[in-house]
């Protein structure tokens, strides 16, 4: 056998590029990436009663709770990954600038690391102290259009919020809403990307430019 290095076997330059591909994927693959955000990256489980924003209702939310929340603010998303994700997005300006935190009971999202925590509305209390009294905005987005549901998620919200709250929910709600977390109604109807045979509507504790309230 010879010494010389000219028996060694050589990589093509088209494989050795093709490791290195697949080396850095692996490398990133626990690295959220801007498709990790896409709104549909995690599927709608209906049986869950998820039914995911449009792009232009999840785009104006987001843009809401940045205005509402200001430079540096916190923001909670209960039960509205479509939002939490298009503010991690990096498309809507200001979203660089504030934190947000998705409560949810899929499980599928804890895929977003410390920015997930498991919600469950049936216990509506039964979250980590140190998320008591701590966003600037709550955003939320019951998943049942039942006065139980919104009665439990309606503690959620006052033991997160500092005081502006973003509800969407179905309009049959509306007095409830009132009289459970005294808010009014928006102008903006937020659509979904599937048709659904309920009216939904925003509303808000607090006077909302961008949302006509």
């Amino acid at each position: 056998m010879s010494d010389s290095d000219d028996d060694m076997p050589r990589l093509s330059a088209d494989t050795l590029a093709a490791l290195q591909e697949f080396y850095n994927e692996t490398c990133n693959a626990d690295t959220p990436t801007a498709d990790t955000f896409s709104v549909g990256a995690v599927g709608e489980d209906w049986g869950m009663s998820q039914f995911w924003y449009d792009d232009v209702t999840a785009t104006r939310l987001a843009e809401e709770v940045i205005h509402e929340a200001g430079d540096g603010g916190r923001i909670a998303c209960v039960s509205a990954p479509s939002v939490y994700q298009k503010l991690k997005q990096g498309v809507v300006k200001g979203s660089d600038r504030i934190s947000a935190v998705l409560l949810e009971f899929d499980r599928r999202f804890a895929a977003y690391g410390d920015d997930f925590v498991f919600y469950d509305y049936n216990e509506p209390l039964a979250l980590p102290a140190a998320l008591q009294g701590g966003f600037d905005i709550v955003l939320v987005d019951p998943p049942y259009l039942a006065l139980e549901c919104l009665s439990k998620v309606a503690q959620t919200v006052k033991y997160l919020s500092r005081g502006k709250v973003l509800l969407c929910t179905g309009a049959i709600m509306e007095e409830h809403a009132k009289d459970l977390l005294g808010l009014r109604r928006c102008n903006f109807l937020p659509k979904h990307n599937k048709n659904l045979a309920n009216e939904f509507l925003c509303f808000t504790s607090y006077d909302s430019h961008l949302l006509s309230c």
